[in-house]
């Protein structure tokens, strides 16, 4: 059995006003070569399928074109609702789905129905379509099996009373989910050995997280402890977009494509999980290529623009942080001569006074007259203090402003 753990795809998310649906498409084609080529019989997908609750028909079209392909390459498809998407929405038709191989977990009451597969030995290569008339083909049998059970994301407020619990704490509800189960898990491997995959969107405690993913507390700690996991053979978590390994059995697999500047040094991919009767055999990474670089720039203009070190990041997306001591003059303009898809950019003069970093608010809270707030808003635009001839007319235009009767 072969199972490979995606998550985040946050299908119809745009990077800094640049549409991604071409390179989501990219992604999916390459995905489907890897189901094919890998023998994968089970895609997981642990949330944030989309970016939007409503997502445009354009995006529910990618998704559906998607599934058909992978289902139709010889997969199973296990997907749970993350915070970015709508679980009624996404969870729509879920049981008719279910006879054409996708499993959708968006829904309370699904916490204690896995899919169920027996854990045949079979040499990779000689797996079999998926049986569109069996969902659960394991649940009669006394052979080994993989339960696969789907925690869909938990807004503690929403479900705490449904869930049976007094605290409406990311931690609360989500012990409650794993210890309904573990409850399952328990009753199904009375009368044989039943393994157990988990997938999850949650932010679980060691996990580093990026600029891109939605902070899932409100008014305190969203992290949720990784030992809520023990006892399960793989937990497939979904949320933070980088990928990486919490321990050797907890893994966030991260998103297929970057969506923040703070993802340039990811490598994006997912975990091919290998199982047979005894249980995990084998995890490796699988990578995806990125249809466009990142590139995090930081210098004086007059480096960037001349500078043969930089030649790497013209065709890639921009993130420039100009250090000049004053703020040139023009400068995104120039800078996109030279890379035209700057895309951020941001100034952090080096050797200025302390002074020129503080917050445009906090100078303005400080101001002691109508002079002062012209004079720190010129400073705050262009990087430097007026001379005496500019306060001299700012000034004059105050006095004048006065003359005339205006309030201030």
């Amino acid at each position: 059995m072969r199972l490979l753990h995606t998550s985040d795809w946050h299908l119809g998310r745009s990077f800094h006003g640049v549409g991604m649906l071409e390179a989501q498409r990219d992604f999916i084609d390459q995905l489907v070569a890897q189901v094919e080529e890998l023998s994968v019989d089970v895609v997981l997908i642990a949330g944030d399928v989309y970016d939007r609750a409503l997502p445009g028909v354009d995006v529910v079209g990618l998704l559906d074109d998607a599934l058909v392909r992978l289902t139709g390459a010889g997969a199973r498809v296990v997907l749970t609702s993350g915070n970015h998407d709508s679980a009624i929405r996404l969870g729509f038709a879920s049981r008719l789905l279910e006879r054409g191989g996708v499993h959708l977990r968006t829904r309370l009451a699904d916490l204690e129905t896995p899919l169920m597969i027996p854990l045949e030995d079979r040499l990779p290569g000689n797996r079999p379509l998926v049986d569109r008339a069996l969902v659960n083909e394991a649940d009669d049998g006394c052979s080994p099996a993989l339960a696969i059970y789907g925690i869909p994301w938990l807004e503690p407020r929403l479900v705490a009373d449904q869930l049976g619990v007094e605290t409406a704490s990311q931690f609360d509800v989500t012990r409650a989910a794993t210890a309904r189960i573990r409850a399952d898990l328990a009753r199904r491997s009375q009368s044989r050995t039943v393994h157990s995959v988990v997938l999850a969107h949650t932010f679980a405690s060691g996990g580093i997280s990026s600029d891109s993913e939605r902070d899932l507390s409100i008014g305190g700690v969203g992290a949720v402890p990784l030992d809520l996991f023990d006892g399960f053979s793989f937990t497939a978590l979904g949320h933070l977009h980088g990928r990486q390994q919490l321990s050797p059995e907890v893994r966030y697999s991260g998103s297929p494509l970057a969506y923040s500047f703070s993802e340039a040094k990811h490598r994006k991919g997912g975990w091919l999980i290998d199982m047979d009767a005894s249980g995990v055999t084998g995890v490796q990474e699988i990578n995806w290529e990125a249809p466009r670089k990142l590139a995090v720039l930081r210098g004086t203009i007059a480096d960037l623009l001349e500078s043969d070190d930089h030649a790497w990041a013209e065709d890639a997306y921009c993130q420039v942080t100009l250090t000049d001591a004053q703020r040139p003059s023009q400068a995104m303009e120039r800078l996109r001569a030279r890379f035209p898809d700057t895309l951020v950019l941001g100034f952090d003069p080096e050797g200025a006074p302390a002074s020129a970093k503080v917050s445009y608010s906090s100078r303005l809270a400080e101001a002691e007259d109508d002079l002062s707030i012209c004079c720190g808003f010129l400073e705050h635009v262009r990087g430097r203090q007026p001379d005496e001839e500019e306060r001299n007319v700012l000034t004059e235009a105050l006095e004048t402003v006065r003359l005339q009767g205006v309030s201030l």
